[in-house]
């Protein structure tokens, strides 16, 4: 049964994703109509799909697009699609939403994200937020064989298992790493303090155990700083300063930059390895990289808040 579930949602994914133009470098579906959430709300039968284009070309992509999907585009659409492809990479977090559109039978909301910015994300965590998405587990139904795609998705994935290890204590279980993964996206969003269901990351976790293993499990078995038992679902790892230091300088720049500002006091200029020394000896390193996560993800989702404000208003 479970086999003909997963054969019938990747036909209902390849048939949606026929309505599109076919330049894309990435394509993923995610969320609650793809993978089962617990709580009240988890209806995944109806539940809008979400998915994510990433394009090459994002002018020549929203004009192939608006020649085939007129309808699905706000007001913007008369400006043509180098003003679309300028709004998509100058505001919010590099991506650009068409919501609430009927595909073949499903609602379903799509983002369009240029292939370099998406990159940079993935590598450095400027926004968090395409990058976080694909820290859960997703439904990838379109790659190509782009190699530095392909690292960067690989690099985010070692990134979020870094982060998390330095926020954790000493042993821990499979579940509280995949916990403090899933929510490494919504530190400080500004969803998940107004409006959002507070219990969302362990709605997202808890049925879907298995889905983040396969997706983490094989660099957990790699990471030269864990013991990883699989079989009990438990792991160690080194708390030694000499361990987080070494963690705290693969983490991607964006938080470091934001954990050297949290330390660095005023005119003293450090550079950002001498801050991240200091951070690893210090007894509260997982809270100075909690509020670094914090600051770096609420300034993306106020940005993205303001701007679905801003387009509502304009088309209502």
């Amino acid at each position: 049964m479970a086999l003909q579930t997963l054969q019938s949602s990747w036909v209902t994914f390849r048939k949606i994703l026929s309505h599109f133009p076919e330049e894309l470098s990435l394509a993923f579906v995610y969320g609650s109509g793809v993978y089962r959430q617990a709580g009240p709300s988890s209806d995944q039968k109806n539940a809008m799909l979400d998915f994510v284009f990433t394009v090459d070309d994002p002018v020549a992509w929203h004009s192939k697009n608006l020649k085939k999907n007129w309808s699905h585009y706000s007001f913007l659409k008369v400006l043509g699609p180098k003003i679309i492809t300028s709004i998509q990479n100058n505001y919010g977090a590099g991506v650009y939403y068409n919501s609430l559109i009927m595909c073949n039978g499903r609602l379903i909301k799509y983002g369009v994200i240029s292939t370099n910015v998406l990159i940079e994300d993935l590598l450095n965590w400027n926004n968090l937020y395409i990058a976080g998405r694909l820290q859960k587990p997703v439904k990838i139904i379109s790659m190509n064989e782009d190699v530095t795609l392909r690292s960067a998705l690989d690099r985010n994935l070692k990134s979020a298992v870094t982060a998390a290890f330095l926020m954790l204590p000493e042993s821990f279980s499979e579940e509280d790493l995949f916990i403090e993964i899933a929510g490494l996206s919504y530190s400080g969003d500004f969803r998940m303090v107004v409006g959002e269901d507070k219990t969302k990351v362990l709605n997202i976790v808890k049925p879907n155990i298995a889905h983040f293993r396969e997706l983490y499990g094989s660099i957990l078995q790699e990471n030269p700083q864990v013991v990883y038992k699989s079989q009990q679902g438990w792991l160690e790892i080194d708390k030694s300063p000499e361990g987080q230091f070494t963690q705290l300088m693969t983490l991607p720049k964006s938080l470091q930059q934001q954990i050297n500002h949290i330390m660095d006091p005023p005119g003293k200029n450090r550079d950002v390895e001498e801050t991240l020394f200091q951070v690893a000896h210090d007894p509260d390193c997982g809270d100075v990289v909690r509020l670094g996560l914090k600051k770096s993800v609420i300034y993306s989702s106020l940005k993205l808040h303001k701007m679905w404000k801003g387009w509502l208003r304009k088309t209502s």
